[in-house]
Protein backbone atom coordinates (compact mmCIF):
# COMPACT_ATOMS: atom_id res chain seq x y z
CA UNK A 1 0.00 0.00 0.00
CA UNK A 2 2.81 2.41 0.93
CA UNK A 3 4.71 2.03 -2.36
CA UNK A 4 0.90 2.29 -4.45
CA UNK A 5 1.16 5.81 -2.83
CA UNK A 6 4.97 6.75 -2.64
CA UNK A 7 5.94 4.85 -5.70
CA UNK A 8 4.85 7.89 -8.35
CA UNK A 9 6.53 10.62 -6.42
CA UNK A 10 10.28 9.21 -6.91
CA UNK A 11 10.00 11.31 -10.18
CA UNK A 12 10.72 14.74 -10.29
CA UNK A 13 7.84 15.16 -12.48
CA UNK A 14 5.18 13.80 -10.67
CA UNK A 15 6.42 15.54 -7.51
CA UNK A 16 5.94 18.77 -9.83
CA UNK A 17 2.36 17.76 -11.08
CA UNK A 18 1.13 17.07 -7.53
CA UNK A 19 2.49 20.66 -6.67
CA UNK A 20 0.69 22.34 -8.93
CA UNK A 21 -2.47 20.45 -8.90
CA UNK A 22 -2.58 21.22 -5.32
CA UNK A 23 -1.93 24.87 -5.63
CA UNK A 24 -5.01 25.44 -7.69
CA UNK A 25 -6.86 23.54 -5.78
CA UNK A 26 -6.33 25.01 -3.01
CA UNK A 27 -7.73 28.47 -4.59
CA UNK A 28 -10.53 26.57 -6.43
CA UNK A 29 -11.64 25.10 -3.45
CA UNK A 30 -12.77 28.25 -1.92
CA UNK A 31 -13.67 30.05 -4.92
CA UNK A 32 -16.14 27.01 -5.62
CA UNK A 33 -18.03 27.40 -2.32
CA UNK A 34 -19.17 31.31 -3.65
CA UNK A 35 -20.17 29.90 -6.84
CA UNK A 36 -22.12 27.04 -5.60
CA UNK A 37 -23.85 29.41 -2.91
CA UNK A 38 -24.24 32.05 -5.61
CA UNK A 39 -25.53 29.70 -8.34
CA UNK A 40 -22.82 30.66 -10.50
CA UNK A 41 -21.80 27.31 -11.79
CA UNK A 42 -21.95 28.39 -15.64
CA UNK A 43 -20.27 31.55 -15.05
CA UNK A 44 -17.37 29.53 -14.18
CA UNK A 45 -17.74 27.38 -17.30
CA UNK A 46 -18.10 30.46 -19.59
CA UNK A 47 -14.85 31.94 -18.36
CA UNK A 48 -12.88 29.18 -18.33
CA UNK A 49 -14.40 28.37 -22.13
CA UNK A 50 -14.05 32.43 -22.76
CA UNK A 51 -10.14 32.88 -22.32
CA UNK A 52 -9.35 30.72 -25.47
CA UNK A 53 -9.63 33.82 -27.75
CA UNK A 54 -7.09 35.95 -25.59
CA UNK A 55 -4.52 33.46 -25.65
CA UNK A 56 -4.53 32.92 -29.26
CA UNK A 57 -4.14 36.87 -29.37
CA UNK A 58 -1.25 36.98 -26.58
CA UNK A 59 0.77 34.63 -28.29
CA UNK A 60 0.31 36.37 -31.60
CA UNK A 61 1.15 39.94 -29.75
CA UNK A 62 3.96 38.12 -28.20
CA UNK A 63 2.64 39.06 -24.59
CA UNK A 64 2.29 36.67 -21.09
CA UNK A 65 -0.39 34.37 -22.52
CA UNK A 66 -1.92 34.91 -18.68
CA UNK A 67 -2.70 38.55 -19.85
CA UNK A 68 -4.48 37.63 -22.84
CA UNK A 69 -6.27 34.83 -21.07
CA UNK A 70 -6.86 37.35 -18.27
CA UNK A 71 -8.18 40.11 -20.59
CA UNK A 72 -10.72 37.56 -22.48
CA UNK A 73 -12.17 36.20 -19.11
CA UNK A 74 -13.06 39.83 -17.79
CA UNK A 75 -14.39 40.79 -21.44
CA UNK A 76 -16.22 37.73 -21.38
CA UNK A 77 -17.90 38.73 -17.52
CA UNK A 78 -18.24 42.07 -18.62
CA UNK A 79 -20.37 41.21 -22.05
CA UNK A 80 -22.33 38.82 -19.60
CA UNK A 81 -23.34 41.44 -17.26
CA UNK A 82 -24.23 44.03 -19.96
CA UNK A 83 -26.16 42.30 -22.21
CA UNK A 84 -28.11 40.72 -19.45
CA UNK A 85 -28.70 44.44 -17.93
CA UNK A 86 -29.77 45.69 -20.96
CA UNK A 87 -32.11 42.93 -22.35
CA UNK A 88 -34.87 40.17 -21.73
CA UNK A 89 -32.76 37.14 -22.05
CA UNK A 90 -32.00 35.60 -18.81
CA UNK A 91 -27.64 35.44 -17.41
CA UNK A 92 -27.54 31.73 -18.09
CA UNK A 93 -28.78 32.24 -21.82
CA UNK A 94 -26.35 35.09 -22.03
CA UNK A 95 -23.88 32.96 -20.72
CA UNK A 96 -24.06 30.48 -23.12
CA UNK A 97 -24.32 32.76 -26.37
CA UNK A 98 -21.24 34.80 -25.26
CA UNK A 99 -18.93 31.66 -23.86
CA UNK A 100 -19.68 29.96 -27.16
CA UNK A 101 -19.17 32.35 -29.51
CA UNK A 102 -15.97 33.52 -27.46
CA UNK A 103 -14.73 29.74 -27.53
CA UNK A 104 -15.61 29.04 -31.25
CA UNK A 105 -14.00 32.54 -32.22
CA UNK A 106 -10.65 31.29 -29.98
CA UNK A 107 -10.76 27.74 -32.26
CA UNK A 108 -10.83 30.02 -35.36
CA UNK A 109 -7.98 31.75 -34.85
CA UNK A 110 -5.72 29.19 -33.35
CA UNK A 111 -6.60 27.27 -36.61
CA UNK A 112 -5.27 30.22 -39.20
CA UNK A 113 -2.07 31.05 -37.05
CA UNK A 114 1.10 29.01 -36.98
CA UNK A 115 1.85 27.88 -32.95
CA UNK A 116 3.81 25.97 -30.89
CA UNK A 117 1.00 26.13 -28.52
CA UNK A 118 -0.24 22.48 -28.30
CA UNK A 119 -4.15 23.16 -28.44
CA UNK A 120 -4.74 19.87 -26.64
CA UNK A 121 -2.44 21.60 -23.57
CA UNK A 122 -4.59 24.52 -23.11
CA UNK A 123 -7.90 22.38 -23.33
CA UNK A 124 -6.47 19.25 -20.74
CA UNK A 125 -3.48 20.79 -19.36
CA UNK A 126 -0.03 19.28 -19.36
CA UNK A 127 0.78 19.13 -15.80
CA UNK A 128 3.72 16.71 -16.00
CA UNK A 129 5.38 18.45 -18.55
CA UNK A 130 5.32 21.90 -16.23
CA UNK A 131 8.11 24.03 -16.09
CA UNK A 132 9.36 25.61 -12.68
CA UNK A 133 8.44 29.74 -13.83
CA UNK A 134 4.83 27.71 -14.58
CA UNK A 135 4.76 26.82 -11.50
CA UNK A 136 5.89 30.18 -9.00
CA UNK A 137 3.15 31.95 -12.13
CA UNK A 138 0.28 29.28 -10.68
CA UNK A 139 1.66 29.55 -6.34
CA UNK A 140 1.72 33.97 -7.19
CA UNK A 141 -1.92 33.56 -9.16
CA UNK A 142 -3.38 30.89 -6.56
CA UNK A 143 -1.83 32.56 -3.58
CA UNK A 144 -3.36 36.12 -4.54
CA UNK A 145 -7.04 34.28 -5.22
CA UNK A 146 -7.21 32.55 -2.22
CA UNK A 147 -5.56 35.51 0.07
CA UNK A 148 -8.14 37.37 -1.58
CA UNK A 149 -11.31 34.87 -1.24
CA UNK A 150 -10.73 34.25 2.97
CA UNK A 151 -10.16 38.15 2.94
CA UNK A 152 -13.35 39.21 1.60
CA UNK A 153 -15.32 36.01 2.46
CA UNK A 154 -17.79 37.45 5.13
CA UNK A 155 -18.58 40.03 2.67
CA UNK A 156 -19.15 38.04 -0.63
CA UNK A 157 -20.91 35.51 1.29
CA UNK A 158 -23.53 38.46 1.75
CA UNK A 159 -23.92 39.01 -1.56
CA UNK A 160 -23.98 35.65 -2.96
CA UNK A 161 -26.99 35.50 -0.59
CA UNK A 162 -28.40 38.40 -0.79
CA UNK A 163 -27.35 41.34 -2.70
CA UNK A 164 -29.81 43.99 -2.15
CA UNK A 165 -28.92 43.36 2.00
CA UNK A 166 -25.84 43.89 1.18
CA UNK A 167 -26.41 46.87 -0.49
CA UNK A 168 -28.75 48.53 2.05
CA UNK A 169 -25.65 47.61 5.01
CA UNK A 170 -23.50 49.72 2.93
CA UNK A 171 -21.23 47.01 0.62
CA UNK A 172 -20.11 47.97 -2.39
CA UNK A 173 -22.13 45.37 -4.22
CA UNK A 174 -21.23 46.66 -8.16
CA UNK A 175 -17.26 46.04 -6.90
CA UNK A 176 -17.80 42.89 -4.97
CA UNK A 177 -19.61 41.51 -8.41
CA UNK A 178 -16.82 42.28 -10.83
CA UNK A 179 -14.21 41.59 -8.12
CA UNK A 180 -15.93 38.03 -8.18
CA UNK A 181 -15.62 37.55 -11.38
CA UNK A 182 -12.11 38.84 -11.76
CA UNK A 183 -11.52 35.53 -9.39
CA UNK A 184 -13.08 33.64 -10.66
CA UNK A 185 -10.79 34.87 -14.37
CA UNK A 186 -7.54 34.56 -12.08
CA UNK A 187 -8.00 31.10 -11.11
CA UNK A 188 -8.85 29.59 -14.75
CA UNK A 189 -6.08 31.41 -16.07
CA UNK A 190 -3.89 29.75 -12.72
CA UNK A 191 -5.82 26.33 -13.71
CA UNK A 192 -4.77 26.55 -17.31
CA UNK A 193 -0.95 24.63 -16.91
CA UNK A 194 -2.63 22.21 -14.88
CA UNK A 195 -6.24 21.38 -16.09
CA UNK A 196 -6.90 22.97 -18.92
CA UNK A 197 -9.61 25.28 -19.93
CA UNK A 198 -12.08 21.92 -20.82
CA UNK A 199 -12.02 20.70 -16.80
CA UNK A 200 -11.25 24.00 -14.94
CA UNK A 201 -15.28 23.74 -14.55
CA UNK A 202 -14.69 20.44 -12.51
CA UNK A 203 -12.48 22.04 -10.16
CA UNK A 204 -14.44 25.71 -9.22
CA UNK A 205 -17.55 23.48 -9.22
CA UNK A 206 -17.01 20.15 -7.40
CA UNK A 207 -15.38 20.80 -4.48
CA UNK A 208 -17.66 23.33 -2.83
CA UNK A 209 -20.96 21.07 -4.29
CA UNK A 210 -19.68 18.60 -1.88
CA UNK A 211 -18.42 20.27 0.58
CA UNK A 212 -22.15 21.76 0.88
CA UNK A 213 -23.64 18.12 0.96
CA UNK A 214 -21.76 17.82 4.06
CA UNK A 215 -22.39 21.01 6.40
CA UNK A 216 -24.52 24.05 6.51
CA UNK A 217 -21.74 26.11 7.94
CA UNK A 218 -19.81 28.44 5.49
CA UNK A 219 -16.57 28.35 7.30
CA UNK A 220 -16.28 24.69 7.93
CA UNK A 221 -18.15 24.51 4.29
CA UNK A 222 -14.50 26.55 2.96
CA UNK A 223 -12.77 24.30 4.63
CA UNK A 224 -13.92 21.15 3.42
CA UNK A 225 -13.79 22.38 -0.02
CA UNK A 226 -10.29 23.40 -0.26
CA UNK A 227 -9.45 19.69 1.25
CA UNK A 228 -11.60 17.66 -1.21
CA UNK A 229 -9.95 19.42 -4.24
CA UNK A 230 -6.59 19.03 -2.77
CA UNK A 231 -7.29 14.85 -1.75
CA UNK A 232 -9.00 14.46 -5.18
CA UNK A 233 -5.65 15.94 -6.74
CA UNK A 234 -3.31 14.07 -4.79
CA UNK A 235 -6.12 11.04 -5.70
CA UNK A 236 -6.36 11.48 -9.38
CA UNK A 237 -2.29 12.00 -10.29
CA UNK A 238 -1.64 9.02 -8.17
CA UNK A 239 -4.24 6.50 -9.70
CA UNK A 240 -2.80 8.07 -13.19
CA UNK A 241 0.11 7.17 -12.53
CA UNK A 242 -0.79 3.33 -11.68
CA UNK A 243 -3.48 3.45 -14.61
CA UNK A 244 -1.12 5.32 -17.45
CA UNK A 245 -4.14 7.60 -17.79
CA UNK A 246 -3.85 11.44 -18.15
CA UNK A 247 -3.79 13.55 -14.78
CA UNK A 248 -6.43 15.91 -15.03
CA UNK A 249 -9.62 13.68 -16.60
CA UNK A 250 -8.42 11.14 -13.16
CA UNK A 251 -8.41 14.39 -10.57
CA UNK A 252 -12.28 15.14 -12.50
CA UNK A 253 -13.36 11.19 -11.87
CA UNK A 254 -12.00 11.20 -8.54
CA UNK A 255 -14.17 14.41 -7.60
CA UNK A 256 -17.20 13.31 -9.00
CA UNK A 257 -16.97 9.95 -6.91
CA UNK A 258 -16.73 12.11 -3.54
CA UNK A 259 -19.44 14.31 -4.36
CA UNK A 260 -21.09 10.06 -5.62
CA UNK A 261 -20.46 9.68 -1.97
CA UNK A 262 -21.16 12.38 -1.10
CA UNK A 263 -25.04 13.07 -2.26
CA UNK A 264 -25.28 8.73 -1.12
CA UNK A 265 -23.94 9.15 2.82
CA UNK A 266 -23.44 12.97 4.14
CA UNK A 267 -24.63 12.36 7.39
CA UNK A 268 -27.23 15.11 7.13
CA UNK A 269 -28.06 15.54 4.03
CA UNK A 270 -26.74 12.44 2.15
CA UNK A 271 -29.99 10.49 -0.19
CA UNK A 272 -29.53 7.55 1.80
CA UNK A 273 -29.12 9.06 5.12
CA UNK A 274 -31.35 12.27 5.61
CA UNK A 275 -34.82 11.86 7.89
CA UNK A 276 -38.12 11.04 5.69
CA UNK A 277 -39.43 14.77 4.72
CA UNK A 278 -35.83 16.44 5.65
CA UNK A 279 -34.65 19.07 2.56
Amino acid sequence: MMSFLFEPYSFAFMQQALLVSALIAAAAGALSCLLVLKGWSLMGDAIAHAVLPGIVLAYILSIPLIIGAFAAGMVCATATGFVTDNSRVKQDTVMGVIFAGMFGLGVVLYTAIQTEVHLDHILFGDMLGIAREDIIQTALISGLSLALIIGLRRDLLLFAFDPQHARTVGLPVRWLHYGLLAIIALVVVGALKAVGLILAIALLIGPGATAHLLTDRFDRMMALSIAIAIVSAAAGITLSFHLDSAPAPTIVVVMTALFTLAFLFAPKFGLLTRKPGAS
